[in-house]
């Protein structure tokens, strides 16, 4: 009886990644395997939209890095091509930027529930092994933040409470103005 080998199935990297036809969707490799990206809800790109401006304000007043939102490739490393919903990269990693994509480890990242297993497990592992030194998990739906750093016990924000991402400690964000208004039915 022959024995039957299988050739062993070729990480995806970046370079795959830019060969993707340009058809629309937005993808991610994630361990050189890739995955489509569902276009985010209106509620979810509102979240962003409000995370965002709130960074961009304080950066604006008080200097200190770049804040960006997808789609933005970041290239974590040689089999892990993400599309943060929120990027933040302080002037000490700044190297980091070039004029298409992040190539390298962002100081902070944000993503808003939309896969909560890929968003809580997958990503946060893998953010955590690269050495991001900052994950936020915002949850529309259960009103919440989940904080992940380095070395830390995961900690979780809900309203009315304030958050200060390590990276730019003069900023106070609070949870409610980024969640939005409450509009799940009540319960009677």
């Amino acid at each position: 009886m022959a024995i039957q080998s299988q050739r062993p199935r070729r990480k995806l990297g970046y370079e795959d990644y830019a060969r993707f036809p340009d058809d629309g969707r937005r993808w991610e490799i994630i361990d050189g395997e890739a995955f489509v990206v569902p276009s985010p809800t209106t509620d979810h790109q509102d979240v962003i939209l409000r995370l965002a401006t709130e960074v961009k304000n304080h950066l604006d007043r008080h200097g200190g890095g770049r804040v960006f939102v997808a789609p933005l490739d970041v290239i974590l490393g040689p089999h892990d091509v993400f599309q943060p919903d929120v990027i933040f990269v302080a002037d000490a990693d700044a190297s980091i930027v070039t004029t298409t994509h992040i190539r390298g480890v962002p100081t902070w990242v944000v993503e808003v529930v939309s896969d909560p297993v890929r968003d809580r497990k997958v990503k946060r592992d893998t953010y955590m092994r690269y050495g991001v030194g900052e994950y936020w998990v915002v949850d529309p739906e259960l009103r919440r933040v989940e904080v992940y750093r380095p070395g830390a016990d995961p900690l979780v924000v809900e309203p009315p409470a304030t958050l200060s991402p390590r990276a730019l400690p003069g900023l106070s964000i609070d949870v409610m103005v980024v969640l939005g208004p409450d509009t799940r039915p009540r319960r009677l």
